[in-house]
C-alpha cells in the first residue's frame, strides 16, 4: 500500500512518514528538501509559480509510482504567521499563507485526482480557528478558509476525483510540535494534540476505518490529555 504525505520533512508531516513506514506502507514524501525516512522523495522547487509547481511535481509524483496507485495523499504542509491590517507585513504574509497552505492543497487535489485509486482518502490541512474570524492572524485565517472550502468541493458530487474518495480536512487547535513547545513554553500542553495521535487517525482512514463522511472538515481537539474528533460542518 503507498501513500502520499505532502509536507512530508515538516513537524507533522515527519511524525506521519514514520508512523506509516512503520505500519507498512509505501511513503512517497513531497517537500522542498527530502526525507531520508521515506521510500522515495520529490523535491518542491520554490523558483516555480503555483502552475509550474503543479505541472512539475504531479509528473513527478507520476514516474515515481510509474501507473501505480496512492491508498492515500495526506497534505501536512503550512506553517503559521499573524497580522492585522495595522501590521505593515500582514499582506506579506498572507501570501506567505497562501503558498504554504492553498497552493499545497491544490497540487495535493491534482496529484489525487491522477493517482488516487477508487475509494481513496485526499486529506487537506484546514485549521479550526478559520470557522470564525481571525483578526490577529488575517492571511493564515483567509488561508485556510480557502482550504476549508476546497474540502467540500472535492466531497461534491463534479469534483473530478476518483469514484468513491473521500476528501477531508483537519482542523487541529494546537498541535504538540517541538516548535509550538519553544514559542509557547507556559502553555497548557494537555490541551495541545499529540502528533501521534494525528498520524494514528489518519492511518485509519487511511483504511477506510471510522472514516468521516467526504467533504467534512474534522475538528481534532484534546482536553485533559485526552484528543476526540468533531464534525464542524
Amino acid at each position: 500500500m503507498k501513500v502520499l504525505v505532502y509536507g512530508g520533512c515538516g513537524g507533522l508531516g515527519r511524525v506521519i512518514v514514520q508512523h506509516f513506514k512503520a505500519a507498512g506502507f509505501y511513503v512517497l514524501s513531497v517537500d522542498i528538501p527530502e526525507n531520508k525516512e521515506a521510500d522515495a522523495c520529490v523535491q518542491v522547487n520554490l523558483a516555480d509559480d503555483w502552475i509550474a509547481q503543479e505541472t512539475n511535481i504531479a509528473k513527478k509524483v507520476l514516474d515515481v509510482l510509474k501507473g501505480d496507485k496512492l491508498e492515500a495523499v495526506i497534505n501536512v504542509a503550512g506553517g503559521w504567521a499573524g497580522g492585522n491590517t495595522q501590521d505593515p507585513d500582514w499582506v506579506k504574509n498572507a501570501d506567505l499563507m497562501w503558498k504554504q497552505s492553498v497552493w499545497s492543497s491544490t497540487i495535493a487535489a491534482t496529484i489525487a485526482a491522477k493517482a488516487l485509486k477508487e475509494g481513496g482518502l485526499l486529506v487537506l490541512p484546514g485549521a479550526h480557528p478559520a470557522i470564525a474570524g481571525t483578526p490577529g492572524m488575517m492571511g493564515y485565517g483567509m488561508a485556510k478558509a480557502a482550504v476549508h472550502q476546497l474540502v467540500k468541493s472535492l466531497g461534491a458530487s463534479g469534483s473530478g476525483l476518483p469514484e468513491g474518495a473521500c476528501a477531508l480536512g483537519i482542523l487541529p487547535i494546537t498541535m504538540d510540535t517541538p516548535m509550538n513547545r519553544k514559542f509557547m513554553p507556559n502553555a497548557d500542553f494537555s490541551t495541545w494534540t499529540p502528533l501521534s495521535e494525528v498520524a494514528d487517525t489518519l492511518e485509519k482512514w487511511s483504511r477506510g476505518q471510522q472514516r468521516p463522511a467526504t467533504g467534512s472538515l474534522v475538528a481534532m481537539i484534546t482536553e485533559n490529555g485526552t484528543t476526540f474528533l468533531r464534525l464542524e460542518n
